[in-house]
């Protein structure tokens, strides 16, 4: 397909400094019309005028939807029934986004009979896998522009000379240049003096959490409910899914709880530093792992717990609808169906500590972990289960001692097969 068969292209458009540019750029290059596709994933003011400015800059036509439910319990509760992190640290929040992000795009591309969709990401970075991915999945036919990978815009300082070139009006600077992706779980950090790992983050960087150091000299208590796997209450009160992940990162981000400083490996190969907040999903996760020990038998756990990278991976590469994860999700949904009760955190100057957690499925029974007098477990049981448990290592122990002493067989000769 040559340039001039492109007619009608929908942009993924967030209005940041990338996609802004984006717009005259495919116009100027492709001569095709250009709708964007903003998604509120709770971002918050990011929106505020961004239909306007799409439209000054060259749009036909801005889509902004309100998908914040939708996000919520549909990507961020699956992955953390899932437990996932990726590498230890890194909560997934602009990961998830992506797919749900390019499955309403290709919709509107049907819905406006569009022939190309685009993105703003780099040809460096993962989220250029994440929106392709996800378009080969619901409709390979459509054309992906991706003008990171042909324009000759190779900086933020070059795009940043492009848009006032246009007069597309933009926040970054050359002085200050970070590259940020918000929603209502996270927001990341990236680019600018962040590039050098040495280089401590300024405080001024953070905009969801306090400083650990400033946060209040009293720790906060907080409760949080489950219900298969789900969190659905905030202190004995019932909350919806959205309110309640913003009343979680109100608190937990007052009291200076979830950044985290990252060195990561991305898809492509190459290392990235990161600088995330992600406060109110720090303490649901906490909060989810206490339950799932409290509830979970120890060969169910344990192999959870050797699945949980492999789908924060999957996540992070942007396989999200793949058969794997789908597969992944059944065999999750099984291990949620008891992860119902509650769990007592106590937030002091960014740490979240766990402070209580019941459930009426806990299979943690004090009759069986006492040390005082117990009529169901026999402690004199135990020496019949270690002797078995234990048998490998006493026969492997007995033939060496065996070997040591009296060989019983001698050690080949394999001169014979040697070849002359």
């Amino acid at each position: 397909m040559q340039k001039s068969d492109v007619k009608k292209v929908v942009l993924a458009y967030s209005g940041g400094l990338d996609t802004s540019i984006i717009i005259p750029w495919l116009k100027e290059n492709y001569g095709c019309e250009v709708i964007a596709f903003a998604a509120d994933l709770g971002q918050g003011e990011e929106l505020d005028g961004l239909e306007e400015k799409a439209i000054a800059t060259g749009a036909s036509k801005c889509y902004i939807e309100d998908l914040r439910k939708q996000f919520v319990e549909e990507y961020i509760w699956p992955t953390i029934k899932a437990r996932a992190v990726y590498e230890g640290s890194y909560l997934l929040g602009t990961s998830f986004a992506r797919p749900l992000i390019a499955k309403r795009q290709v919709e509107i591309a049907a819905a406006e009979n569009a022939d190309a969709v685009a993105h703003g990401c780099t040809g460096k970075g993962n989220d250029q896998v994440r929106f392709e991915l996800t378009y080969k999945a619901f409709n390979p036919k459509l054309r992906v522009i991706a003008p990171w990978r042909e324009w000759d815009i190779r900086s933020r300082e070059d795009a940043i000379a492009y848009a006032r070139e246009k007069n597309v009006p933009v926040t970054a600077t050359t002085e200050k240049i970070y590259s940020n992706d918000r929603n209502i779980w996270h927001i990341s950090h990236e680019g600018g003096d962040l590039e050098d790992p040495w280089n401590e983050p300024p405080k001024e960087l953070f905009r969801l959490t306090t400083a650990p150091e400033d946060a209040p000299d009293k720790p906060t208590c907080v409760e949080i409910e489950f219900r298969k796997g789900i969190p659905v209450g905030i202190n004995g009160e019932r909350m919806e899914s959205v309110p309640l992940l913003k009343f979680l990162n109100k608190v937990a981000g007052e009291n200076g709880i979830g950044r985290v400083d990252l060195v990561e490996n991305r898809l492509v190969g190459m290392k990235s530093r990161g600088v995330y907040e992600t406060p109110g999903g720090t303490l649901i996760y906490a909060a989810h792992k206490e339950l799932e020990s409290l509830v979970l038998d120890r060969e169910t756990l344990h192999f959870k717990e050797m699945l949980s990278p492999k789908y924060a991976e999957l996540v992070y590469y942007g396989a999200w609808f793949t058969p794997l994860r789908e597969a992944l999700d059944a065999f999750i949904e099984k291990t949620q169906e008891y992860v119902t009760g509650m769990v007592r955190l106590k937030l002091y100057k960014g740490n979240c500590i766990i402070a209580g957690r019941k459930s009426p499925y806990s299979l943690y029974r004090e009759e069986l972990a006492t040390f005082g007098k117990e009529d169901v477990y026999d402690q004199t049981d135990a020496k019949g289960f270690i002797n078995l448990f234990g048998l490998p290592l006493k026969v492997r122990a007995l033939v060496e001692m065996e070997w040591g002493k009296h060989p019983k067989y001698g050690e080949p000769d394999y001169s014979i097969f040697k070849r002359d």
